[in-house]
C-alpha cells in the first residue's frame, strides 16, 4: 500500500515540480522582456533616429498603463531637450533665388507686427525711452513697466565691449538688476551699483571638457548654464549685441527653450556676412536667418521696434541690396511673459 501510495503521489509531485519550473519560466522570459524594452529604449534613439519620438511616445503609454507618474515625467524631460534643428520655413520662391529670400528677410525684419503704447506714467529715467537704436516696450499689456516700478526687474546684457551701455545704466539707474557678460572687461567680476560685470563670453556650445581652462576666471557657457548657476529664473530684458555670433545664439535659446524665460528680446543683427558657423550658400543662409525669426514667432514673441542703422556700411551678404543697412536692431516683446 505504501508503494501504491507513492505511485498515486508522483504525478501530483511532478505536476507540482511542472508548474514552479514554468512560473519561473514565465518570470525569466517577463525579466527580458523588460530588458529588452529598455534597451531599445536607450539605445534605439541613436540607432534608428529616425523613429525616435515614436519610440518615446511608445514608452509614455506604457508608463501612463501602468500607472508610473515617474515615468512620464522623465519623459516629460527628455521631451524638452530632444529638439536638435529650428525648423526651416519654405523658400520664398520654387527657384531657391537668393533675391526672393532677401526681399522676403527685409520686409520681415522691416515691419512691425504690435504697437507697443506709452502708459500714462513711466518712470523719470524712462521720459525718454529711446536710447540709441534701443527701444523699451513699456505697454501695460505686458510686465515690464510694473516690474521696473516694483525695482523687481532683471536685465541680462550680451556683448563684445561695452561700445553703448547708456540703456543699462539707465536700467541699473532704475533700480534694475543688471547683469552683463564681456569677455572684454579687465577684471572676472565687477560691480558699480545695480550693475554687475561677468567676464563671460556667451556661448551656443557646451565647452570642451578636454580643453583646460588657462586662467581661472576666462572660459565661455551657455545662457542656460548661466541661469542655472545664478538661480536666476526669468529675465525681463535680454539685450544681445554679439557681433555676428547673434544667430548661433539666437538658435541655442530657441532649441533650449530659454526664451520662455524672457521678457523683452533686444537684439542687434548684423547682415554683411553669414555670421559664426552658419554655412551654406547665400540664398540658403537668408532662409536660415528667415526661419530663426519665425521660430520666435511661434515662441509668442511679436517685432515691435526696426531700426536700421545709417552710419553702418550699405552691405547685405557683401552685396548693395535695396541701399539697405548691415545692421538692424529689432525689439521683440514675449506677450506670454506675465508677473
Amino acid at each position: 500500500m505504501h508503494g501504491l501510495n507513492c505511485e498515486m503521489n508522483l504525478p501530483c509531485s511532478c505536476r507540482t515540480r511542472t508548474r514552479t519550473s514554468v512560473c519561473r519560466l514565465c518570470l525569466l522570459l517577463s525579466l527580458l522582456c523588460v530588458c529588452a524594452h529598455v534597451y531599445m529604449q536607450l539605445e534605439g534613439p541613436r540607432k534608428h533616429s529616425q523613429h525616435h519620438h515614436r519610440s518615446v511616445a511608445t514608452a509614455t503609454d506604457a508608463a501612463a498603463d501602468a500607472g508610473s507618474t515617474c515615468c512620464s515625467a522623465l519623459h516629460h524631460q527628455r521631451r524638452r531637450v530632444s529638439r536638435w534643428k529650428i525648423r526651416l520655413e519654405p523658400w520664398a520662391a520654387d527657384t531657391g533665388g537668393f533675391q526672393e529670400e532677401a526681399d522676403r528677410f527685409l520686409r520681415y525684419i522691416s515691419t512691425p507686427q504690435l504697437s507697443c503704447q506709452r502708459p500714462a506714467s513711466v518712470p523719470p529715467v524712462f521720459d525718454a525711452e529711446h536710447h540709441g537704436s534701443w527701444l523699451l516696450c513699456l505697454d501695460r499689456r505686458f510686465s515690464l513697466a510694473q516690474r521696473i516700478v516694483s525695482k523687481h526687474c532683471r536685465v541680462y546684457s550680451l556683448r563684445l565691449g561695452a561700445e553703448d551701455d547708456s540703456l543699462e545704466r539707465v536700467l541699473a539707474g532704475s533700480g534694475c538688476e543688471v547683469h552683463c557678460f564681456d569677455p572684454s572687461i579687465r577684471r572676472a567680476h565687477l560691480q558699480e551699483d545695480n550693475m554687475w560685470l561677468h567676464r563671460l563670453s556667451v556661448d551656443w556650445r557646451d565647452p570642451n571638457p578636454a580643453v583646460p581652462v588657462q586662467r581661472l576666471h576666462s572660459g565661455s557657457k551657455k545662457l542656460s548654464a548661466i541661469l542655472s548657476h545664478f538661480g536666476h529664473r526669468r529675465v525681463d530684458v535680454l539685450k544681445v549685441d554679439l557681433e555676428s555670433a547673434e544667430w548661433k545664439i539666437l538658435e541655442n535659446l530657441i532649441l533650449e527653450q530659454v526664451l520662455d524665460s524672457v521678457g523683452l528680446l533686444l537684439l542687434e543683427l548684423h547682415l554683411q556676412w553669414a555670421g559664426f558657423e552658419v554655412g551654406g550658400d547665400e540664398p540658403s543662409v537668408v532662409r536660415y536667418w528667415f526661419s530663426l525669426l519665425k521660430e520666435l514667432e511661434r515662441a509668442h514673441f511679436r517685432l515691435y521696434h526696426s531700426y536700421s542703422d545709417p552710419s553702418k556700411p550699405r552691405l547685405f551678404l557683401h552685396r548693395n541690396l535695396w541701399n539697405t543697412s548691415s545692421s538692424f536692431t529689432l525689439g521683440w516683446v514675449n506677450t506670454r511673459f506675465t508677473l
